[in-house]
């Protein structure tokens, strides 16, 4: 049987994704808007137009032959926005399914004080966006269970790649170096996302996976080695409790744990980016850094 890919929300993840897969399986997706729809046909991908609200004629067609479902689609304050419409056409219309892949966040974790965290850890939200996210982790294995097919939570960290890193945001004049003292993050190269998508849908892996670089580091170092890599001196330090950011930019800083990624490398995925450097490097030899529209809504840690 031929894999066929039904990706809703084909957002930046999602087109690196559909790059990868293309040349392998059919992949479909979806945006709100009809404008997108030549960037995800230059990422290999079939588009569909999904609002959240109803789900078309077109979209509950191409459902009936998918084989592996990937949601990239932050839920509301209403819950997840496609189980919210589709939940009963994914159960009853999907007769080739064989498993689902739910892209999340490594922010369900909350804050741990700096110290490592993996998927057995205790979800203690602290942002409302991550309580919702818990939420929609939830009730997406228990659609897994009651449809009867694996189902993979991939929990990223935050996003990188072409388009959207340091280089990007120092060519731009916008990276800042906040320091808040013992404050690290971890991240993740798009290449890595899509990659491990790949791993787990083909073998029709199910469980929770932190997708995440093996270095979690200060954000400040992050624009340090993006700025020797230019060859220009970094914007200089800023201390964080006099930075003038935005509520969810600080946000982010309350939060500081450093996250494993053990248990996606023991099903035997492994990283084409293991750490930021090796990113960074990658993406400035190949002159890709500056993307070709790819950055969409970046978030604050995407350095």
């Amino acid at each position: 049987m031929t894999n066929r890919y039904f990706i809703f929300g084909a957002g930046y993840s999602g087109r690196a994704f559909g790059r990868l897969a293309a040349g392998e399986a059919q992949i479909d997706g979806t945006s709100r808007s009809e404008d997108k729809f030549d960037r995800l046909l230059k990422a290999g991908i079939e588009p569909y137009a999904f609002d959240g609200k109803t789900v078309a004629d077109a979209v509950r067609l191409a459902l009936t032959m998918t084989t592996h479902l990937v949601i990239s689609a932050a839920p509301t304050e209403a819950g997840d926005p496609v189980l919210a419409v589709a939940r009963e056409a994914l159960l009853a219309e999907t007769p080739r399914l064989r498993w689902v892949g739910y892209l999340s966040t490594v922010g369900v974790y909350g804050d741990h004080g700096g110290a490592w965290v993996d998927e057995t850890s205790e979800c203690r939200p602290v942002s409302r966006r991550s309580t919702l996210r818990v939420a929609a982790e939830r009730d997406w294995i228990g659609f897994g269970h009651e449809r009867g097919v694996p189902l993979a939570v991939l929990r990223l960290s935050g996003i990188y790649g072409p388009g959207r890193n340091a280089f990007v945001n120092l060519e731009k004049g916008t990276a800042r170096r906040l320091v808040k003292p013992g404050q690290v993050f971890n991240r993740i190269h798009v290449a890595d996302i899509a990659g491990a998508l790949k791993h787990l849908s083909r073998s029709a892996t199910g469980g929770i996976f932190n997708i995440t670089d093996d270095e979690p580091a200060p954000p400040q170092d992050v624009i340090a080695y993006a700025a020797k890599r230019m060859g220009i001196e970094p914007p200089p330090e800023i201390p964080f409790e006099t930075a003038q950011i935005s509520p969810m930019a600080r946000s982010f800083y309350g939060e500081n744990k450093r996250v494993s990624n053990l248990a996606v490398k023991a099903a035997g995925y492994r990283f084409a980016f293991p750490n930021y450097h090796a990113a960074l490097d990658a993406m400035w030899a190949a002159d890709d850094w500056r993307g070709e529209g790819e950055a969409d809504a970046a978030s604050p840690m995407s350095a």
